[in-house]
Order: C-alpha cells, then structure tokens, then sequence
C-alpha cells in the first residue's frame, strides 16, 4: 500500500499541489494567528508612575462589589467605579502625622512615605492601602494596556475563526474535487481486483502525507510570519506600539498543526467512502458524467444549517433585535448560511447558471457546460461564494450599524453646537439654551443574579435638556426628569413609568430612583439618564447649545440666512473661549464621535477578508488547473468539430466566469439575507436604518476572483501542435 501511495503522489503531484499549498498557508495563518492571540492574554507590567517615589498609597474606593446568587448559594461580583471615591480629608490629615503625604493629580489617591505597617491600621476599612506593584492602580488609566489589547484579541479570535472556516472549507473542497477527477482511476483499480477498503486507504493514506508535510511546512511558516503579523498590526495603530509576539509559547503550533492534518482527513473522508462505495462498472460510466453529485448525508446538512441560520436571525428579530447588532454576531452568524448555500452548491449552481442569460452559440456552449459539469461549477463558485458573502456581511454589517449609530446620534439633539472636551467649564449665554452633562453609569442587579453596567450621562440642567433632547421615548416624559429619578430604556429587566428602581450610582453609591421614562433600545444603546445631583464627581465633557429663536441646524443655502449663520459663527467662538473645549457643528460632532467604520475595525475586517481572497485565489487556481487539464479531451473534440483555438479559449474562460459568477449570485444572495435581518433589528429598536453595501470592496474581490480564474483556465489548456 506504501509503496502505491508514494508512486501516486509522485506521479500526482501537480494534482496535491494545489490542495498542500491550500493546507500550508491555512496551517501558517492559524499558526500565526494563534501566536499572536497567545501574546494579548498578559498586559505587560508597568512600573508605578504616578506615585513612584512613594512606599505606600493610600486610595479611595474604586470598585463596586455586590453579593449576587450563584445556584444554592451567594458570591460577590464587583465592577470598577467611574468615579472612585475621593481619599478623606481628615484620614489625609491623620496621615501627615505618619509620614510625608504626596498628593498629584486628583483627590482620589494620596502618596505617603511611611512603613505599610503603620499605614494600614491608620485606615482601616476607610480606603485601600497599596504597595508595591499594586501603586500602579493610582496611575491614570491603570487598565489602558489590558484594554488595548481587548481589541486586538477580538481581531485575531476573529481573524483565526475565519482562517480556520476557510481553511476547511476550502481545503475540503479542493481534496473532494482531486478526487473525483480520479474516478476513472479508482474504477480500473476496482476492475483490478481493489476491495472497497483498500481504495479507502490508498485515499487516506495519501491525504494523511500531504496533510503532514502541509501541516508541518505550515508551522514553519507561521511561526516566521507571526513577528511580520505584529509589525503590521503595530504599523495599522491595531496593536500597541508595544506589542510583540511571546516567546516560549507552543500550543498555538500543535493546534494548528493537528487542525491541518484533521482537515486533511475530513476533506476526502466523505469523498473516499463514495469512491469506495461503487462498482467497477460504474466507476467507468460515471467518468465523464457529474451525476450523484448530492448525496443525501449532504442535503440533510445544508437543509438544517438552512434552516437554522434562518431560525436564529428571526427568533433574534422577535425576542433581542439588538444581539444582531453585535460585532460577534454579524461577524460569526454569516457563516451558518455560506456553509448551507455550499453544502447546497450542486442543487443550485446548475438553476442559476442556466438563468444567466449568455448569448449566441459560444455562450449557450458555456452556459450547458457549465450546467452540466456540477462538480467543477461548484467547487469553483464554492470559494467565490465565501469571499462576496464574507465582504459584503462584514463590511456591510460593520457600515451598517456604525452608520446608524451616527445618524442616531445626530437625531437625537435640536442642538445646533455641541462642545466637548474632559473638563469644560458651562457657560452662562443670553438667548441661547446650554445643557451640560459627563459621563458616568449606573449599575443594577438584574434578576438577582448578575450585577450590570450601564453607560450613564448626568444632565446639568433637565429643564435645558428635555427641550434639547430628540430621544425615542416609548413611555413617560424627559421633563419629569429630576433628582429622584432615571430615564432607563427597554433594555432594562425593571422599566415600567413609575416603578422604583434600586441602582448604584457611579461612585458607588446605592441609590432608590423612579423611572420617568422610558426610550427605545436604538443603535448604540441608549443607556441611561441621571440628574448631575446623582454624578456629583463626574466632571461635564458635553454641552449642547442652541441658539434662542433657531427653529432648524443653521445649514444657510439662502442669502436670508447670512444673518443666522453670523450669529452663530459669533456663538461658536465664544464657546470655544468661555469653555475650553471643542466646537462643532451637530453633523461634524456625529462624525467625529460616532465614526462610520474606525480605521483598526477597517484593517481588522480587511485582514479577514484578505485571508479570504487568498484562499479563494489558491481554490480557483487549484480547481481550474486540475480541471482543465483533465478535459484534454473533451477540449480536442472541439477542434476536431472545426472550432478555431481563438473559440476553444473563449469558451474555456467564459465557463470560467460564468461559474464565478454563479458564485458572486449565491454570495450575493447571503449578503442580502443578512443585511436584510440588519435592517429589520434596527426598524425594531427605532434607530435609523442605513444599509450600506461595499460595493467597492466587494466588486475588487470579485474582480480579482475572475481574473485569477481566467488566468488558471487560460493557463492550462493544451498547446503544441495541433492548437
């Protein structure tokens, strides 16, 4: 058996090529993905700076921890403070008599130079005492580098998912299709005398080879191209500048490698079973002919992951429109529905091909050949299929919402400024209205078990923001807003006009508030509301202005609205004197806030992409070569029956277009379902539905996909005498 396998890939080596460089490079991208998703686990350790030269910090309060069920019992949660709590000024004085006290940047940590010993009795249960490394959390932003890479482990998780989807699919495909061009040999091997179970093995065997020695090259690559991949994402402001691929780390090359030969296996089990299932006779008589080309085993699959890509998007559209907003969601959920449509690829390929109007003699010849040749229709448009639905989903979605999330922004303020900055100081202005408000969160304990956050503004001045607000309110009114209540929306377990709700507040405190109204859950969320007696410590970072009088955002297209336009370029300028802050018109202030697709989003869902259209280029190059080669025949018959070589290569690229673009219609068919759930959730949660399609990057992709095809096609037709 050995020795028959080794003299197969010898003599079978251009057929492997394209199924080992497939295996190779996916291998290498799960390597190198999984080395670097391996170096965002640790953030490294800082030095304490704010406090370096003290021995011990004395420091308020900075998390909230709360007692929650878990099952029989109870534990303790806790949620780090926006506010935290400001150090006492009679423990500050206590302290003095200890030490040298050092207080920079706030009153909410304080340095002192004397032995911990002495210090932590002195406090007691009044603050936190911090030593050592621990100094650090006194520093501004002590979790900015743990956050920084939050980002980064979502694009490679997401990154190496995709890898490892297309991979297999790809790969799987590739190895499938190697085999059924090799019928005709399985079908002599059986007139031999070849039981069932050695064709099996022979096929098994050689993809356990190749899966090996593509694994291994693989690991070898990636291993060298994780240092590359860390510059990159350094380079795109993805990573941290500090950012760098750990050393000593090994589990991110034995995932990988086994995943590969695992791949390898899978991709010609179901083809080997088939190929071993048939009589000799059979085999002969199915050569030249795609008949049998679904199996039962592989409808039933595309039908239940049909039907359950289909279930989930509308049993989210009925019970939490919102989930299909998240970036997991639209990210992970598209690929249900591509691996259904390409389990499905032989049922349909031949419908759409044959619905694609082609004309005259050429093009109905292209139209039936590619109709009638299933196998090769559908492992070519199987990857074209991935990539358009891959770049529309993801680019689209990622639009999509960022989109909506501005255009909700800007609709929800009659402002005509708005200033921002991290400590402006509120103007006092004649004839215009100003409503001030910061940042801050509220947190509740839901359902007994889970304490949650909520993303909180504090309003300065409720009378100035209910007449400023634009906000979809579902129930009560924003001009009950007051001291003793909350404007909380749908997302909330408790809200109900009225009801008391127990939340607590930014700085930790527990608070008893009513809710006086409710709004719609929208795009970004619409968080909550709180008077600023509820933030006291929250500095304001926002001021919406309008000018008394205006009735619309001063946009003059008329000489009549000079006059406005002067008065309100009066009015920026003496906000950017009296606050300090930023000014901007409403729509510079969406856009600059609520920007429609970041540049690192941008250069994350670029990199999957890219990782798609690399795969697919090496899928259609594979499959056109192997396929191509092996219709010598069918090729010569052509010019036997007096069509010039100009025709026989006009036909051999236009099947080769027409199945890239039967996979761009089924692609194209996913996108739209998925963008059309998208757009269902945001008329659900009231937030405006802007759809966008990349129909720039996606037309690239499919341009790089039929030339790449082409070229393959083109590329592996005979030549020499006689052509």
């Amino acid at each position: 058996m050995l020795s028959v396998v080794v003299a197969s890939l010898r003599a079978r080596w251009a057929t492997f090529a394209a199924s080992f460089v497939a295996l190779a490079l996916g291998v290498g991208m799960l390597t190198a993905m999984g080395l670097g998703l391996a170096s965002t686990f640790d953030a490294p350790q800082r030095p304490p700076e704010r406090f370096a030269s003290s021995p011990v910090v004395v420091m308020g309060q900075d998390r909230l921890t709360v007692e929650v069920r878990r099952g029989a019992g109870t534990t303790e949660v806790s949620k780090r403070l926006p506010h935290p709590h400001p150090v006492d000024t009679d423990l500050v004085r206590e302290l003095r008599e200890l030490g040298t006290v050092v207080s920079a940047g706030g009153p909410d940590a304080v340095g002192v130079d004397a032995p911990v010993d002495t210090v932590r009795p002195l406090v007691g249960d009044r603050a936190q005492v911090l030593t050592g490394d621990e100094r650090r959390r006194a520093d501004p932003d002590p979790e900015r580098d743990a956050q920084a890479l939050v980002a980064l482990n979502a694009l490679l998780g997401t990154a190496g998912g995709v890898s490892a989807f297309v991979s297999v699919f790809v790969v799987a495909s590739t190895f499938a299709f190697a085999v059924a061009l090799r019928r005709r040999e399985f079908g002599l091997l059986r007139t031999a005398g070849a039981t069932p179970g050695q064709v099996r093995r022979l096929l098994l065997t050689e993809s356990l080879v190749v899966g090996a020695l593509a694994s291994a090259a693989g690991c070898a690559l990636g291993g060298r191209g994780a240092p590359v991949l860390a510059g990159a994402l350094v380079d795109g402001e993805v990573a941290p500048e500090w950012f760098a691929i750990r050393e000593g780390v090994s589990w991110p090359f034995h995932v990988a490698f086994w995943t590969g030969l695992l791949v390898a296996l899978a991709g010609v089990w179901a083809a080997s079973r088939r190929a071993g299932r048939i009589g000799p006779a059979e085999a002969l008589r199915e050569a030249d002919v795609d008949t049998g080309v679904l199996p039962p085993g592989r409808l039933l699959a595309g039908i239940v992951l049909a039907t359950a890509g289909l279930g989930l998007l509308v049993w989210d559209l009925a019970t939490d429109p919102a989930e299909l907003l998240k970036r997991k969601t639209y990210t992970t959920r598209p690929m249900i529905l591509i691996t259904a449509v390409a389990l499905l690829a032989p049922l349909l390929v031949r419908r759409t091909a044959r619905l694609l109007p082609l004309p005259g003699a050429a093009g109905m010849l292209v139209r039936e050949n590619t109709a009638a040749s299933v196998r090769r229709t559908a492992t070519v448009a199987a990857p074209v299929l991935v990539t358009v639905a891959l770049a529309g989903s993801l680019l689209g979605a990622a639009q999509s919402v960022s989109g909506a999330r501005e255009a909700e922004a800007r609709e929800q303020t009659a402002a005509q400024l708005v200033v921002t900055g991290e400590r402006l100081r509120v103007p006092e202005l004649r004839g215009a209205t100003v409503s001030p408000s910061a940042s801050t969160a509220v947190f509740v304990r839901e359902e007994g078990t889970a304490l949650v956050g909520f993303e909180a503004r504090a309003v300065g001045d409720p009378a100035a923001f209910a007449q400023l607000a634009r906000l979809p309110v579902r129930a009560g009114d924003l001009r009950d807003l007051d001291d003793g209540s909350i404007v909380v929306s749908e997302e909330w377990e408790h809200h109900k006009v009225g009801d008391p709700v127990d939340v607590w507040l930014g700085d930790g405190r527990p608070a008893r508030l009513r809710v006086a109204a409710v709004l719609a859950i929208g795009a970004g969320g619409n968080g909550a509301f709180v008077t600023a007696a509820n933030a006291p410590t929250a500095p304001v970072d926002r001021i919406d202005v309008r000018a008394a009088g205006a009735t619309t955002p001063a946009s003059p297209t008329a000489l009549s609205d000079l006059t406005a336009l002067s008065d309100l370029t009066a009015l920026s300028d003496e906000l950017r004197h009296t606050t300090g802050g930023t000014v901007r018109g409403v729509d510079d202030w969406a856009a600059a806030t609520h920007p429609r697709t970041s540049p690192q989003t941008r250069l994350g869902l670029l990199v999957v992409l890219g990782i798609a259209l690399v795969y697919t280029a090496i899928a259609l190059a594979g499959t056109l070569l192997m396929a191509t080669s092996a219709r010598r025949g069918e090729l010569a018959s052509l010019r036997l029956a007096g069509a010039t070589r100009a025709q026989v290569l006009r036909v051999v690229a236009g099947e080769a277009v027409l199945a890239v673009t039967v996979g761009a219609v089924l692609g194209a068919a996913v996108t739209a379902v998925n963008l059309a759930g998208l757009g269902a959730a945001l008329a659900s949660l009231s937030a405006p539905v802007t759809i966008a399609v990349p129909w720039g990057t996606t037309g690239l992709s499919l341009g790089a996909c039929a030339t790449i095809a082409v070229l393959a096609a083109l590329v592996s037709c005979p030549r020499g005498q006689g052509w």
